[in-house]
């Protein structure tokens, strides 16, 4: 992994500052619908963070993965759940998800050891 969770908010706040200063209106309103359709509705927000990773994971988009399950580890979510969201990733993905799968559980353990719970 080349960066830590730290490192990666910190990056992706500067970037998206930057990318949101222009004002561009198409992508105001992207951010604005990713944000909308990860709060509470039918579906709580865990169960959507959970189906954003493995999305994300078959997408192979590894700033995503890392997004996402940082948002599932602060939501709760627990190791086993992780294992299963690696398992059906890798299920509808094929073995072409595996790299992203080592880096995932990379960051997984970078968020433990930055934010352990207790």
């Amino acid at each position: 992994m080349s960066t830590s969770p730290k490192e990666f908010n910190a990056y992706r706040e500067q970037m998206n500052n930057r990318l949101l200063s222009t004002k561009n209106k198409v992508l105001q309103r992207i951010y604005n619908t990713d944000t909308n359709a990860y709060m509470e509705g039918a579906l709580d927000v865990r169960t959507k963070e959970m189906l954003g990773l493995v999305a994300s994971m078959v997408l192979r988009c590894d700033d995503c993965i890392r997004y996402h399950l940082q948002q599932c580890y602060h939501l709760g979510m627990t190791r086993a759940e992780l294992d299963e969201i690696f398992g059906i990733a890798n299920l509808v993905g094929g073995t072409i998800v595996i790299p992203h799968t080592r880096r995932g559980l990379e960051f997984w353990e970078a968020l433990e050891a930055e934010s352990p719970r207790t």
